[in-house]
């Protein structure tokens, strides 16, 4: 009884919380009919998102900012100048979106702090969320604990996609109701257990209740269903998918929208297509200890029961040899992703060996690599042989190389504008050329760098704005890198060697 009052209390809550929501709502409805009525200007006010978002190094990146004809645009989709660079990236785009470059690799060679990052995050956006983009560094490769080739083979995995296209009977509709039955917990005491939950669905053709058992309440309460969310559940395997929110909510008052679907049509209980993107990755996680059928979405099912298992090759081969029959059967289709490897100079002549080979697989990704070296040894070799980039030189003949070139001083400026817009700071026009000029100086990044802490400080002062003063200030609290090798050097007798 105490259980079952809760959840009553629990309720007229949220009934409260609407009653609220729509007194406020028609009282500011009131007043801005009230002021239309007298002759001054009515004043209407934007509601701002009280949701926030981690501002990233990158966050400004959207796109590669091409024009319809491919050509660049000087500053488009948060990125400013490397013209001739994006112009090959967006035909590199275009390689991929076709399927015409699997197994394929690309180089972004320039100096540190021109953009190569920022272009190969450009690439993912282009080719949208569908697509599997993995990023990683060279020197995540080394560890105690996992071979070398083996982190490789993982990520290579992860960056190849399967579009799994299957119908399953499900029952499909708008929840009107969810509603736990518990019991007495038989293994005595006096808590209680859910032996059942009613679910009640809803589409344009009735509605259907359903008794569901306790293992799919958990998954109801992951996905965070609720009453008035679009959900279906497969019929042989009870899995529950969350497909967004009725749009019999979407009012006009619902400020913070989320994805609004339609009411399903035709009867709760039916057959559906059901289209799954997953990684190679996925299934070799579902499948390193196998439990039920051995179709496609029976090997997913395992992805929610994570287990530190080793993956080995022949489990590989076995998993390959599935995926292959389901895309000769037209059940799947392969999508092949990008494999992002930044600082590929801190791989070893092992690792590059590798990938010699893995490239020639027929389920290869489209792997970037990064590097801002010049002539350096290949790492792992016996003479210290080197070699341009630090990359051997049979893989540096595979790859298609795209070069980047230092910002100047008017790009500086437009990129640090960017950044000053992001991540909301306001600067005045002194301060931002100064700030360009040390970056010029010393790095972009380092510029970028005294951003927040210049803001910190003027809020500390008082000041609406950053102003030179502040840069100035700033600048002598940090040194940048070449600053600190300098001093190091003048330095060099008081430290330790």
């Amino acid at each position: 009884m105490a259980d079952t009052n809760s959840n009553d209390t629990v309720m007229g809550e949220v009934n409260t919380a609407v009653a609220t929501t729509d007194t406020n709502t028609n009282t500011t409805a009131t007043t801005t009919n009230t002021a239309t009525e007298q002759p001054t200007t009515t004043r209407i006010e934007e509601v701002k998102s009280v949701k926030s978002q981690r501002i990233a190094t990158h966050s400004h990146i959207k796109g590669l900012g091409l024009n319809e004809n491919g050509s660049a645009t000087e500053i488009a989709d948060g990125l400013v100048g490397q013209v001739k660079a994006r112009e090959a990236a967006g035909i590199v785009t275009e390689l991929i979106k076709s399927k015409k470059m699997a197994g394929k690799a690309l180089l972004l060679a320039g100096p540190p702090g021109t953009g190569k990052t920022a272009l190969a995050l450009a690439i993912s956006q282009e080719l949208g969320s569908k697509v599997p983009f993995c990023p990683m560094v060279g020197s995540e490769v080394y560890s105690s604990e996992v071979k070398k080739t083996e982190i490789l083979m993982e990520n290579f995995r992860r960056s190849i996609g399967l579009r799994v296209k299957e119908i399953k009977e499900v029952y499909e509709g708008e929840v009107t109701e969810i509603t736990p039955e518990e019991t007495d917990n038989p293994l005595g005491g006096y808590g209680k257990t859910i032996s059942h939950v009613v679910i009640g669905l809803k589409t344009t053709k009735g509605t259907k209740q359903l008794k569901l058992d306790p293992t799919i309440y958990e998954s109801i309460q992951k996905e965070k269903i609720t009453v008035g969310d679009v959900i279906y559940i497969e019929a042989n395997s009870g899995s529950v998918k969350r497909v967004g929110r009725s749009d019999f909510y979407a009012t006009e008052h619902d400020l913070e929208a989320e994805e609004y679907v339609p009411l399903p049509k035709g009867e709760v209980f039916k057959k559906k297509d059901i289209i799954q993107d997953v990684t190679l990755h996925d299934l070799d996680l579902a499948n390193a200890k196998p439990q039920g059928g051995q179709d496609i979405m029976s090997m997913m099912g395992q992805m929610m029961k994570p287990k530190k298992t080793e993956i080995t090759e022949k489990l590989r081969l076995e998993i390959n040899k599935i995926v292959n029959k389901y895309i000769e059967q037209g059940v799947a289709e392969l999508v092949p992703g990008v494999l992002f490897i930044d600082e590929v100079h801190m791989l070893d002549i092992e690792c590059f060996s590798y990938l010699n080979r893995a490239l020639e697989s027929t389920l290869a990704p489209i792997v970037i690599f990064a590097t801002n070296r010049g002539n350096c040894v290949i790492k792992g070799t016996d003479n210290d042989i080197q070699s341009p980039h630090g990359i051997p030189v049979d893989l540096l003949d595979r790859l298609m190389i795209i070069r980047t070139l230092p910002y100047n001083y008017t790009e500086i400026v437009q990129i640090l504008t960017i950044r000053a817009t992001i991540e909301g700071h306001k600067i005045e026009d002194d301060a931002l050329q100064y700030l360009a000029e040390i970056g010029t100086n010393a790095s972009l990044r380092y510029s970028i760098q005294l951003l927040t802490p210049a803001s910190i400080l003027s809020k500390t002062y008082g000041r609406p704005s950053i102003t030179k003063e502040d840069i100035e200030e700033v600048n002598t609290l940090f040194n940048d890198a070449k600053t600190s090798a300098k001093l190091l050097e003048q330095n060099k007798s008081k430290y330790l060697y």
